[in-house]
Order: C-alpha cells, then structure tokens, then sequence
C-alpha cells in the first residue's frame, strides 16, 4: 500500500470509527445525543472496505468496548447485555456483507444509490431480526412471553431502528459522493 492508499483509507475510516463513538451510548438517541449509528458504520465499512477483514473485526471490537465503557463508567443500562449479546457478531456481519455486496453500484447513479439503499434496508431487517430475536429467545428477560407480544415489541423498536439505519446510510452516501465529486469541482473552479 502506498501513501496515497493509506491516507486515503485512514481519512476514511476515522469517521466511521468515530461516529460509532459518538452514537452508540443511546440506541434511539435523546435530547443530547444522536440516535447509535453502529448498523450503519458496519455497512459503510463493508462497501468502502471489504477486502479489509481486519476493520470489520476491528469495529465489533470498538462496540464491545464502548458498551463496556457506557455501562461501567456512565450508568448506561446493561439491559441489554446477556447472552445474546455473542449475536451481535452476526447482527453487524450481516451489514458488513450488505455493504460488501454493494460494492458493485459503485457509479452513484440514482439507480445505484436506490439499489444500495434497498440493499442495506434488507440487511437492517435481517440484522433487527437476528439481533431481536436473539434477545427475545436468549436474554430470559421474556421467559413467559407469547409470539403476539414479541411481535408488539417488534413493531415498536423495528421502525426506529431500520430508518436510523437508513438515515445514516443515506448521509453517509451523500457524504462519499460530495468526496468523489470534489476533484471535479475543484478543477471546474480553477478553470473559472
């Protein structure tokens, strides 16, 4: 890898690893901060890096440790921690390999961004389902529940957590487009 590769992967993979930072404490976000951005960061990461194992490892690991920080140090909820938690690994897999996949509508045409947009909806849904799921299943926080109640959870948490998925993708995409166009632009303004 030469200069130009590396600080071309490292501008950016910074902000993916820092915006799970900064969301992932709030899983729907509040007043104060943003809604957990990691669906979206695993995805983002697989279609701008796929080949590069090491990342996706790299940021399972990053969760992990934000989780342990969130609920050790800021009275963050440990709800959620049981174990199901092993599931994650799946749940942000599936991202990534949505992401991955995606990596052939690299034009960023309209039909390409809808395609990667529709790609990555399927992998939140399946990345709820297998996170929710294993939750619901594994926690033994639900021991007596029915099949009618998980469905009401579902309908409750799964809208919020495919469209934020969604939403940061969507940015995300704008954001990699304005960076492939800014060549363009600067030469167009020199020439100007």
């Amino acid at each position: 890898m030469n200069t130009k590769q590396w600080l071309s992967a490292q501008t950016l993979t910074l902000p993916l690893i820092a915006l799970m930072a900064l969301t992932r404490f709030h899983h729907f976000g509040d007043a104060f901060s943003l809604p957990d951005a990691s669906l979206a960061v695993f995805f983002l990461a697989g279609l701008g890096f796929a080949r590069r194992w090491w990342l996706l490892g790299f940021l399972m690991l990053e969760a992990a440790v934000i989780d342990y920080v969130a609920i050790t140090h800021f009275n963050v909820s440990a709800f959620c921690v049981s174990p199901a938690y092993i599931f994650l690994i799946p749940t942000y897999a599936v991202m990534w390999f949505a992401g991955s996949y995606c990596v052939k509508f690299k034009n960023f045409t309209a039909s390409d961004i809808m395609s990667t947009v529709g790609v990555s909806a399927l992998g939140a849904s399946v990345a709820f389902l297998i996170s929710n799921g294993s939750f619901y299943l594994l926690s033994g926080r639900y021991p007596d529940s029915s099949w009618a109640q998980y469905t009401d959870r579902v309908m409750q948490y799964y809208p919020p957590h495919t469209s934020t998925a969604l939403c940061y993708v969507v940015l995300g995409l704008l954001a990699i487009k304005l960076v492939k166009a800014l060549p363009a632009l600067m030469a167009n303004h020199k020439a100007v």
